[in-house]
């Protein structure tokens, strides 16, 4: 086999609705260094080779051969398309943050032939630097005409109602509150997500299927009435959607994660990555956006659906230009869970003390994965009473939610301390569950915080988990991930985390080996009415069975409402002693 031409970095097959299109699309990586280098006057003769006869290449690695290259690469594409005698063929080009590499996305119908396109025009561009664009450009063309169509994309078109959700925070355990509110309306719901496929909450096949083989995998369940995909960042740019269309869409919120990877490099392309999940949403159907999220509201400019906002604050301006549009919104007055329509009074759903992921409102990300599951759960169509009894009966414990903000108390000398059990993985979910820790210490009690990073987050980020954390408590230890140190080393993370620490003047941040180990020395030092809150991705069954087999127990809602009872009482009478 021939080896690849040199131009091509990457060629990836998407399967189905991604960043580029709407629909199946090759995505190609090409480093276009020969381009950049040739002089102008070789610039100039490949232009007019493919029909560009009056560009102006500009000086060789100057911006504006930047520029002239992603012109001149779109058009090259057009060319060998209309050359081989293909109708004419939809083409985006982008730059990267490497000058002298470019992104290169079209539509396919028939892959192999696709495929054959992408490696045709990397050949081109090798070719430039010998000036011999004339007879390669030729000979690919004939080559992708004689090519075998091969197979036809996978994208399924649904035959049931599609809830699919995306975000950076949060859409996990929206997707679970969502599948449960279906559940108590009856209907059998099949749900897609980084833990595996569920099919009336029993676990069908375990794994990360937040890509397109999990949207595939439960549409093809029998019997199931409704699917609730979780649709992560990475499938959609790997892979892409894996479904032609969603009913209804949900966007949780876009922060700080895994920038720096597959050409994410700011929070602004990562919205953009986002937001192709409601962007496919059915005109008929709703997109449920986070309001309080400028970058998630921007997303109204791009969808075809009908906007569904929600916000904590009734008085937020998304909420007024929604129904000012005609569409819905769901938001917080008076404590209540309400929604806002055009020209209605609001309609109050329930409490936030009787939706028990919200911690009596405590939980400021539980109270918008609340607002949002609603939301979607409504836009649907399933009945008001029906969402209200599933908001008053998911629980935060690992039943419902297993990994995300579990909530224990385990046995001490005198009394008990309060374990948390957390997927916090950045700097807006560490924040969360440093915010949720901190309103639930009894009166005296400190807050024990066992750290940890993925390897694949940028040293930025790393040193960021480091300083909030030794910021919000009073003692701090490094619990190590061993299946999540991607490319880079204990020493290495811990330096990262222990320099974040040091911002705010902590410098004794202990290491341990694994998560469990992690837990059991803060476990070891608490006191009653301590907290231990712990970032926990590697070794949820084992820290589970730690617990267990040292007496915790589940917290259930009526404890953890009396635990933020305490809490609030203990800073209402320090704010008193204050004034």
């Amino acid at each position: 086999m021939a080896d690849a031409p040199g131009s091509l970095v990457e060629l990836r097959v998407l399967e189905g609705p991604n960043l580029y299109f709407p629909r199946a699309a090759i995505k190609l990586t090409l480093d276009i260094s020969g381009l950049a280098a040739v002089p102008e006057d070789t610039a100039r003769r490949f232009a007019a080779r493919i029909g560009l006869r009056n560009a102006r290449p500009g000086a060789p690695d100057s911006g504006f051969r930047q520029r002239f290259a992603l012109r001149a690469v779109g058009r090259l594409v057009r060319a060998i398309t209309a050359e081989s005698g293909a109708t004419r063929l939809a083409v985006r080009v982008r730059p990267t943050s490497d000058p002298h590499r470019i992104v290169v996305a079209y539509p396919w119908v028939h892959r192999n032939r696709a495929q054959v396109m992408g490696t045709a025009i990397a050949e081109v561009l090798d070719a430039i630097p010998g000036g011999d664009t004339d007879r390669v450009v030729d000979e690919v063309a004939a080559r992708v005409a004689a090519a075998e169509p091969g197979a036809k994309p996978h994208t399924l078109t649904p035959r049931i109602p599609v809830v699919a959700v995306t975000g950076t925070n949060g859409k996990t355990t929206t997707s679970r509150m969502i599948a449960h509110i279906a559940r108590a309306d009856g209907r059998h719901v099949g749900w897609s997500s980084t833990d595996g496929i569920y099919v009336d909450g029993e676990l069908v096949e375990a794994g990360d299927y937040s890509g397109p083989s999990g949207a595939g995998r439960v549409l093809a369940q029998p019997g199931v009435q409704l699917a609730v995909t979780e649709t992560a960042r990475g499938g959609i740019l790997l892979k892409g959607i894996g479904v032609a269309r969603n009913d209804v869409s949900v966007v949780t919120n876009v922060t700080a994660d895994h920038l720096g990877l597959h050409g994410i490099d700011t929070l602004e392309q990562l919205a953009e990555v986002k937001s192709v999940v409601p962007k496919i949403t059915r005109r008929s159907g709703w997109a449920v956006l986070n309001g309080d999220d400028p970058r998630v509201l921007a997303m109204r400019a791009v969808i075809k659906a009908q906007p569904w906002v929600f916000s904590r604050d009734p008085d937020a301006p998304a909420i007024r230009v929604v129904l000012d549009d005609g569409g819905r919104a769901t938001t917080v007055i008076d404590g209540w869970i309400s929604v806002l329509a055009p020209n209605a009074d609001p309609d109050p759903l329930v409490e936030l003390v009787d939706v028990p992921m919200t911690l009596s409102g405590l939980s400021r990300f539980n109270v918008e994965n609340a607002l949002a599951a609603a939301s979607a759960a409504l836009a649907v169509g399933i009945p008001r009473d029906r969402v209200v009894e599933g908001l008053r009966t998911f629980e935060p414990g690992p039943e419902h939610n297993w990994g995300r903000l579990n909530i224990f108390s385990v046995p001490r000398t005198g009394g008990a301390a309060t374990v948390i059990i957390d997927n916090a993985h950045n700097e807006a979910s560490l924040e969360s569950l440093t915010e949720v820790a901190a309103g639930l210490r009894a009166p005296g009690g400190r807050l024990l915080l066992g750290l940890g990073a993925v390897g694949d987050r940028t040293e930025e980020l790393t040193e960021a988990l480091g300083e909030i954390g030794a910021r919000a408590a009073d003692v701090v230890a490094i619990g190590h991930k061993k299946k999540y140190l991607r490319g880079r080393t204990e020493e290495e993370l811990e330096e990262l985390l222990r320099a974040g620490a040091a911002r705010v003047g902590v410098t004794d941040v202990p290491a341990y080996p694994t998560e469990v180990d992690c837990l059991a020395a803060l476990v070891g030092q608490s006191l009653p009415g301590d907290v231990i809150a712990l970032m926990t991705h590697a070794e949820h069954h084992a820290v589970f069975a730690w617990l267990e087999e040292h007496g915790a127990t589940v917290d259930s809602p009526d404890v953890l409402r009396e635990k933020v009872r305490a809490a609030r009482a203990q800073d209402s009478g320090a704010a008193s002693a204050g004034t």
